[in-house]
């Protein structure tokens, strides 16, 4: 078995902006693994939040490759690595890879529902008031649009949206820029304004406060989980699930499992990636109640073959995308 690296950089069609900082460019990690007759490919991004860099998970992902090389399968891999971005692109790479040998679906494979038509949340920068307004305006047509707030005057950015775009369904991601002392009534706030959910609005270090105060809006965890629950099912309403934080598709179906079972709901989503990264959290769609997997929508230009997305709804992709 062969293991190869690379790493793209996608420019954004915009600036992205979120309560930790701003971007113009998505740069993701590639590992393809290939046994001469078949590969198998899978992306990642590196997030600087959990302490990665594009140099370091490549490196990981590299060092690997003599293991591999002598047998390493996908089942040792999740002891080989730690959560994270590394384990994700060679566990979505294993994946592609068993499913190509087989001639089957990594929906089969994994008694996965089969991809099916969904409609993803399309995000909102953080911005101005007005700005912000103006953007979910031009977006109003789309099925669920996710809002960035985390700074000051996120009053008036929820006040000024939800009067440019009376009818549509809308969340937030606070990125955890909120304080606990003006937690509630923010929480109040998008109560009355129709908000959908809440994510993330604490420090993940300081999210134990949420089990003292009423959640009149289900709030999701998002930097507070990553492959494992842990104590949140008394903090939250439900989680969010990114393959890049589980170590990929593997521990993220144990994940949305053990969500399931402590009665959390659902979310997947992603980082700022292409439709190679996307595909494999596809799969988690018919479990999840909410979507955010728009990193192709945020992209100037997707890879090709790319998911085909129409007015916020990402359709069944063929195995020339992935699995």
């Amino acid at each position: 078995m062969r293991l190869t690296t690379s790493i793209d950089r996608f420019p954004l069609r915009q600036r992205f902006t979120i309560a930790r900082g701003s971007k113009t460019e998505a740069v993701v990690v590639n590992a393809t693994l290939s046994d001469g007759t078949h590969e198998g490919r899978g992306e990642c991004v590196p997030y600087a939040r959990y302490g990665e860099t594009v140099e370091g998970v490549r490196a990981a992902i590299d060092a690997l490759a003599p293991a591999i090389a002598a047998g390493l399968d996908r089942t040792a891999l999740q002891s080989a690595l730690p959560p994270g971005a590394a384990r994700n692109a060679l566990d979505c790479a294993f994946w592609d890879l068993e499913a190509k040998r087989a001639g089957r679906r990594v929906a089969d494979l994994a008694t996965l529902p089969a991809p099916a038509p969904v409609a993803t949340c399309f995000t909102i920068s953080l911005d101005t008031p007005e700005t912000m307004a103006e953007a979910a305006s031009r977006a109003a047509h789309l099925p669920l649009l996710k809002l960035k707030l985390g700074a000051e005057g996120d009053e008036h950015r929820l006040t000024a949206i939800r009067s440019a775009v009376p009818q549509t369904r809308l969340v937030v991601d606070a990125n955890e820029g909120w304080r606990m002392d003006v937690l509630p009534a923010r929480l109040a706030l998008c109560a009355r304004l129709g908000i959908a959910l809440v994510e993330q609005p604490l420090p993940a270090a300081n999210d134990a406060a949420l089990a003292t105060i009423a959640h009149p809006v289900p709030i999701c965890a998002d930097e507070s989980v990553h492959a494992h629950l842990g104590d949140l099912a008394g903090r939250y309403d439900a989680i969010n699930i990114k393959l890049d934080k589980t170590g990929g598709l593997t521990e993220a179906i144990a994940l949305a499992q053990a969500a399931r079972a402590a009665g959390l709901k659902i979310m997947v989503g992603c980082m700022v990636g292409s439709s190679l990264a996307m595909a494999p959290a596809l799969l988690l769609a018919p479990c999840a109640s909410w979507v955010d997997l728009d990193g192709p929508l945020l992209l100037a230009q997707d890879r090709e073959p790319g998911l085909a997305i129409t007015d916020g709804v990402i359709a069944p992709f063929g195995t020339e995308v992935w699995g």
